[in-house]
C-alpha cells in the first residue's frame, strides 16, 4: 500500500550557485560525506548534487505524510553496484524499514534540471500492532 509520495524539481544552476557561494558549509549541511565523495567524482557533479537534493526533498515529502520527520543528513542517496539510486539505511531510514516501509526512488537530470519521485510503500511486514 502506498503510504506517501513526494516529488521535487530543482534547477542545477541554483545548487551550483549555493555550492560556489557557500562551499563546504552548504555541502556539509545538505550532503553526507559519501554523497560528497560520489558527486565530486562525477564529471557533471552539479547535476549529481542536484539530483540528490531533489531526492532528499522528495523523500522528505513522501515520509512526512506518514508522520516521520527527517533532516537533510538522515537521507543519503547512493548508487547500487548497477548504478540505480537507493536510500542508504542510516538510523532513521533503517527504523522505517524495520517498521515495514520501503522507499522507491526515480531520479533524472539534465544540464538544467534534476527531478526525483519518491514513493513510501507500507508492506505490512514488521509493522507494530495497533
Amino acid at each position: 500500500m502506498i503510504a506517501g509520495n513526494g516529488i521535487d524539481i530543482i534547477e542545477v544552476n541554483r545548487i551550483k550557485k549555493s555550492i560556489d557561494d557557500l562551499g563546504d558549509a552548504f555541502l556539509n549541511k545538505i550532503f553526507t560525506p559519501l554523497e560528497i565523495k560520489y558527486c565530486e567524482g562525477k564529471s557533471n557533479k552539479y547535476e549529481s548534487y542536484s539530483a540528490r537534493f531533489a531526492a532528499k526533498e522528495a523523500v522528505y515529502k513522501a515520509v512526512y505524510n506518514a508522520g516521520i520527520i527527517l533532516s537533510w543528513l538522515d537521507i543519503e542517496v547512493l548508487p547500487t553496484e548497477r548504478g540505480e539510486p537507493v536510500i542508504s539505511k542510516l538510523p532513521k531510514i533503517a527504523e522505517l524499514y524495520n517498521q515495514g516501509y520501503i522507499i522507491h526512488l526515480s531520479l533524472t537530470h539534465s544540464h538544467n534540471f534534476a527531478v526525483c519521485s519518491a514513493i513510501l510503500e507500507q508492506t505490512g511486514q514488521n509493522l507494530p500492532q495497533k
